[in-house]
């Protein structure tokens, strides 16, 4: 199991309409989803939430199809999110 010092940063976020982007993604930990790689914890809101500073990790991945996905969890070095039509996807999914 992957202990949290050792999870991926989510290094950048463009996704600025979720609730947790204020200049980097404030959500403590995000999941990506099974559908698109999508970002599970993408949050379409004015407010503000998470922790205030941008230090999101991946804390799971659902694509068990990545090449960085070991046992359901990630081990790029970091990833980005980005807009993906409606949706924010991570854009580090590489398929196998």
């Amino acid at each position: 199991m992957t202990q949290a010092l050792e999870m991926p940063r989510v290094q950048t976020c463009t996704v600025t309409q979720c609730g947790y982007n204020h200049d980097g993604c404030t959500a403590f930990a995000i999941t990506i989803g099974s559908m698109n790689a999508e970002c599970d914890t993408y949050v379409e809101t004015g407010d503000k939430g998470g922790t205030g500073k941008p230090l999101a990790q991946v804390g799971a991945c659902k694509r068990a199809d990545c090449v960085h996905n070991t046992d359901l969890e990630c081990h790029a070095p970091a990833i980005v999110v980005g807009a993906s039509g409606d949706k924010a996807d991570c854009l580090t999914y590489e398929a196998r």
